[in-house]
């Protein structure tokens, strides 16, 4: 791999071992919600928060343009030339170099960033889906970024879209685009049923009820791929459904390595096995498939009329 990070074609599936990169996975976790509570605040609301994600780019993560006013602007992750690039509609741009640097630092030059291109935007500085957060302006603490690893997660994220993508496909009920989500720090995918669900619970920490309860508003079938926590240490693809069927945990899912986790109420495929298959794109198509037909046959969805043959 060059100085660039530009990689060579037999390692499209990079080796990810969290603890390797930890570190830098949290920081640019935090510099990502603060991204993605500008494009919160500037955006319409749309339902299932589908309006606050970023999208995958053939070189990091993007808001998608963000209204303001007559212009638009938008903020990419470039995870190739290490840098953020705040481009607006008019023509104007800033970049800032991706390196190590405190949650603060990041937070104060992407706010100066705003203020040159004439941009007033108020965030909520508290981190969202977080235990015990720091606000960003006061965030010394985490200041990690090692820039090979930040390029592995990107080429991660680059194959999991792809293949989210052929199995969204499949299906012509509802469903979401493949989005990334900054707040829990997942790409994911979610079909839908068509039916009301019972209220949700709530209690995601540092997110309002109303939200987590409107996200889940109506029944869902959802996958993805996570990079881990202290918690969870590995990368994993998961799959889960709301609210859960009887017998759903003890459904029978391809492939082996696959298994539900009774703590996070999801099966979870890990990404070490789906990386190092004879047939990564198959094994997680067949994951993604027998994880959604058990949700689906459980919950008695009306499969003839919500999906498409192959």
């Amino acid at each position: 791999m060059s100085e660039r990070g530009r990689i060579d074609e037999v390692d499209v599936w990079p080796t990810l071992p969290f603890a390797e990169w930890k570190d830098t996975c949290a920081t640019l976790h935090l510099w990502a919600q603060i991204i993605g509570k500008i494009r919160l605040v500037k955006t319409p609301w749309v339902n299932h928060s589908w309006h606050v994600v970023f999208y995958l780019t053939s070189r990091g993560l993007s808001t998608s343009p963000i209204p303001y006013g007559s212009r638009t602007f938008q903020v990419d992750f470039d995870f190739l030339d290490h840098r953020l690039l705040l481009q607006t509609s008019d023509g104007s741009v800033r970049t800032m170099s991706l390196t190590p640097r405190s949650v603060a630092d990041f937070y104060r030059k992407v706010s100066a960033m705003l203020v040159e291109l004439d941009l007033k935007v108020d965030i909520h500085t508290t981190p969202s889906e977080l235990p015990d957060p720091i606000p960003f302006d006061l965030d010394e603490q985490h200041a990690a970024y090692d820039a090979d690893y930040a390029n592995r997660f990107w080429r991660t994220l680059v194959q999991a879209d792809r293949i989210f993508k052929e199995f969204r496909a499949r299906f012509i009920g509802k469903s979401s685009p493949v989005h990334f989500f900054w707040g829990s720090f997942d790409l994911a995918v979610t079909r839908f049923s068509g039916r009301r669900a019972p209220e949700h619970p709530g209690g995601v920490p540092h997110l309002p009820d109303w939200v987590a309860r409107e996200a889940y508003s109506h029944e869902v079938s959802s996958c993805g791929f996570w990079p881990g926590n202290e918690q969870f240490p590995e990368p994993a693809f998961y799959s889960y459904a709301y609210p859960e069927p009887e017998g759903f945990g003890s459904a029978r899912v391809a492939p082996d390595a696959a298994c539900y986790h009774p703590d996070l109420k999801e099966f979870v495929l890990p990404y070490e096995a789906v990386r190092k298959a004879a047939s990564p794109d198959e094994m997680l198509l067949d994951f993604l498939q027998s994880t959604y037909e058990a949700a689906a046959d459980l919950g008695g969805w009306n499969r003839k009329e919500l999906e498409r043959g192959h």
